[in-house]
């Protein structure tokens, strides 16, 4: 009677322990195969955003130089009209990102600086120049400057840069829903993000 007993205990054990290797190397497998997917769709998500926008400009540009000490002057002048292409980049293959599967967690731990481009058509109209102070290469240079400086500042002012931000919080918010629908964690930083209103927060 002892010995089956024994038997019984023995075998049960047999088969426990078979079931929970069994079980333990099914979650492992799991584990890797839902790393292999969240490191697959990070790089998926990698890719370039841009937004670009339309900018018009009207400006006159005078210059004048003394002559004979102040006697007398030369003067030129134009009128300036810019039509200009704006775009703002977000290059997330630099998302640098780690992934701890011990924790179960996906830390973004850098998002890039956005990448302004600013491409200026630049026309000149009613142009008047006097013999001795004509227009040159460093008038034209100095006129570019002045409109890139211009534009920036009107830009950084303007819905595009939001726009930009709305767009790079959107491509988050994918890392976020699939991470969540995974049961892992997604944090910024070492900062947890719990839902996506999280993401609207970040400083970027």
């Amino acid at each position: 009677m002892r010995n089956i007993f024994l038997g019984i205990v023995i075998a049960f054990v047999i088969v426990f322990g078979l079931r929970y290797c069994e079980n333990k190397k099914d979650n492992r497998e799991i584990l890797e195969a839902n790393t292999a997917l969240i490191q697959k769709e990070l790089k998926n998500v990698g890719k370039l955003i841009v937004t670009e926008g339309s900018y018009a400009q009207v400006f006159t540009y005078n210059d004048s130089k003394d002559l004979l000490y102040g006697m007398f002057d030369a003067r030129k002048k134009a009128l300036v009209v810019v039509n200009a292409k704006a775009s703002i980049a977000y290059d997330l293959s630099k998302v640098n990102t780690t992934v701890d599967e011990t924790t179960k967690t996906v830390t973004i731990t850098n998002i890039p600086e956005p990448e302004l481009s600013i491409n200026p058509n630049i026309e000149y109209y009613d142009v008047t120049q006097d013999y001795l102070n004509q227009f040159s290469a460093s008038d034209y240079n100095k006129i570019k400057q002045r409109v890139e400086k211009s534009l920036r500042k009107k830009i950084e002012a303007s819905e595009l840069r939001t726009n930009a931000q709305n767009r790079l919080i959107s491509e988050l918010q994918k890392i976020y829903i699939l991470t969540n629908s995974m049961g892992w964690k997604l944090e910024y930083n070492g900062k947890p993000i719990e839902e996506e209103q999280d993401l609207q927060k970040l400083k970027l």
